[in-house]
């Protein structure tokens, strides 16, 4: 029996209800086509985006690398400078200023993990004027050395105005060298070796 044949034999109301069913079925494949597509290409928005994301994050990262490593540079040529003996170097600052050390004490050496060590060296100074010691520590602290003023005490002297007695502290930070890989031990010479095998 032929698919017309069958259908000659349904009846109005079945024809009807077939009718409809191809009819929504015709709709749903006429819908299907562009909200799939619509599907798609939101998919491919969203994933566009994604790379985006992700490429602007390694960009973002990327910065950041170079501006570490760029502070990271510049910190190690800092220290590529060691301070020199820090009461002479504190001396040549305060005279740059007309001021004068009247003493100075170094500290021990305070190790600060295994690749930097602080030296410490107080100094005291009488009689001098606030601009003067404002120069001085500003002279220090732009000097290029790893140096930091780490101890400032200042006490007015009574009935002399500007002028005060201070005792200073300043630390210099030295960077040891990295440690050197271990040379392997001389191998002998093929003659000994050659030598030894022949010897009982």
């Amino acid at each position: 029996m032929t698919l017309r044949e069958r259908l000659d034999k349904l009846e109005p109301r079945e024809r009807r209800l077939l009718t409809l069913l191809v009819g929504f079925l015709g709709v749903l494949v006429f819908l299907a086509v562009p909200i799939g597509l619509a599907s798609i290409a939101s998919g491919r928005r969203a994933e566009n985006q994604e790379v985006r994301d992700l490429l602007q994050q390694i960009d973002e990262a990327s910065g950041k690398v170079s501006e570490r490593k760029a502070q990271k540079d510049a910190l190690l040529a800092r220290y590529a400078r060691p301070a020199p003996a820090l009461a002479g170097f504190i001396e040549d600052a305060a005279k740059q200023q007309g001021l004068t050390a009247a003493e100075s004490q170094d500290r021990p050496d305070v190790p600060h993990g295994k690749k930097y060590t602080e030296r410490v060296t107080v100094v005291k100074m009488h009689r001098i004027g606030m601009l003067g010691l404002a120069k001085m520590l500003e002279r220090i602290e732009t000097s290029g050395h790893p140096v930091a003023v780490t101890k400032l005490n200042i006490k007015p002297r009574a009935g002399e105005p500007d002028s005060y007695e201070v005792e200073l502290g300043v630390s210099a930070f030295d960077r040891k060298g990295d440690p050197q890989p271990a040379s392997p031990a001389p191998s002998a010479p093929p003659a000994a070796e050659e030598q030894e095998e022949q010897e009982p």
